[in-house]
């Protein structure tokens, strides 16, 4: 655990003089009414501390992605709602960082909270995590809704975790309206259409998933909170600039 927490911050002395690329945006400038809560600068997360290349918790996004977003907000707030993003572009070195953890024996901390039923080093082989990431395009975001003016409350610590599968009054606390699991976690429960639901959990993600249809983006079946942009920018380019909150236009 040491020797990787120097790596990360190793890297973020290297990664120094990197800039924003021309069409990308930080999601609280273009659109602020947006919550954000991004898990991998924090410990709260599948691995359990922050990832390399987060170095903020700042979701940085496309242009055109931003745009679509709006247009979410723009419908849920109609109707009291909002959105809350998990996270949004992500450092490729951040995916190597994932497939380097899930190789590794041990560091399984977070399991219950994120992965109860699998091997961390099942996770890739099933998809739930993935290498290359369609995030470090800069046009995938992991998402949820959230009441309007809702409070994202606090992290647990690593002794308060519960397993991401339980009901949404035992499972570790988010403002999220009840999706039927926890964000991020990796299981069979998390799949948009898993029979397991209740009318309301249902209902709370087909609403999502239908805004998110409605302003042309195209959803991943394992993840409910997983979307892309259809019409993304750059569909074949995978970025590597670390998420810093003063980055400058290129």
């Amino acid at each position: 655990m040491r020797q990787l927490g120097l790596l990360t911050i190793l890297l973020g002395l290297c990664l120094k003089g990197f800039a924003l690329p021309a069409d990308f945006v930080y999601l609280a400038q273009a659109v602020p009414t947006i919550q954000q809560d991004i898990r991998y600068a924090s410990p709260y997360n599948f691995v359990g501390y922050p990832i390399p290349g987060y170095d903020a918790p700042q979701c940085i996004v496309t242009e055109q992605t931003a745009i679509a977003l709006a247009k979410v907000q723009a419908h849920l707030e109609k109707q009291g709602l909002g959105l809350k993003v998990y996270d949004c572009y992500r450092p490729a070195m951040a995916v190597d960082a994932f497939l380097r953890w899930s190789q590794l024996p041990g560091m399984d901390s977070m399991q219950i909270a994120f992965y109860p039923n699998l091997k961390k080093n099942q996770l890739f082989k099933l998809g739930y995590v993935a290498s290359p990431s369609g995030h470090s395009r800069g046009s995938t975001v992991d998402l949820t809704v959230v009441p309007l003016n809702s409070k994202i409350p606090q992290h647990p610590s690593h002794q308060q975790l519960r397993a991401c599968t339980a009901s949404a009054n035992t499972r570790n606390a988010d403002n999220s309206l009840d999706m039927g699991t926890g964000y991020d976690c990796l299981d069979e429960a998390a799949h948009v259409f898993y029979p397991g639901l209740n009318a309301t959990q249902r209902e709370h993600r087909l609403l999502l998933r239908q805004a998110m249809l409605a302003a042309g983006f195209v959803p991943y079946d394992k993840e409910w909170w997983h979307f892309t942009l259809k019409q993304e920018p750059f569909p074949n380019q995978y970025f590597q600039f670390p998420i810093s909150p003063d980055l400058k236009r290129a």
